[in-house]
């Protein structure tokens, strides 16, 4: 299997791994956590979609695509913290002043998932923050022990995924995912 790794700067496949069925429906398209809560709240169906749409002609893109043979088969968010809700974020901490990016969502398309794409995606996230001059990148995903997570609520990572990806516990959370625990979970870029 070999997996690229690509900016989102294709919207239709962003939108084949983030976006709905139904154009019109209300679903996340991975927004819950780059765009202020009041603001996320007052988008509502296609208006969703033409902001992703805006997104990722952006620079920097607001997340990175793993390809296997072409098909769009995963998505993670990875944008500087200053410009997503953790900045703001009273549960999760900010460990220090650095300008740090975050990693809030890994997804992997039904019927590719076991084939280690979430190690490419965070790989590629890491990849992309470097390419931008970030000093370093976090993730807050779930502490979960080597117990099963809900696929609905998977989204974050687990605390071995990124340990796997060379990250290190940085602080603890008082958020909680699907009745476990987040970490703050950090990888140093400059060396």
């Amino acid at each position: 299997m070999a997996i690229e790794i690509r900016p989102a700067t294709d919207f239709a496949d962003v939108q084949a791994l983030v976006g709905p069925k139904r154009p019109d429906a209300n679903v996340c398209w991975c927004l819950s956590y780059l765009l202020p809560s009041k603001q996320n709240q007052q988008l509502h169906g296609t208006e969703r979609g033409a902001f992703v749409k805006k997104l990722v002609a952006e620079n920097p893109p607001p997340g990175i695509l793993a390809y296997d043979g072409g098909e769009p088969v995963g998505w993670a968010a990875v944008h500087p913290r200053a410009d997503t809700c953790f900045a703001t974020n009273r549960r999760i901490p900010h460990v220090d002043g650095r300008e740090v990016w975050s990693i809030w969502c890994i997804r992997v398309r039904p019927g590719h998932r076991g084939k280690g794409i979430s190690h490419a995606l965070l790989a590629g996230a890491v990849d992309l923050a470097r390419t931008y001059g970030a000093p370093a990148v976090e993730g807050y995903p779930v502490d979960n022990a080597g117990q099963k997570v809900d696929l609905t609520m998977a989204y974050v990572g687990t605390r071995k995924l990124f340990e796997d990806a060379g990250f290190t516990k940085a602080a603890g959370t008082e958020s909680v995912l699907n009745g476990f625990p987040r970490v703050l979970m950090r990888l140093d870029l400059e060396q």
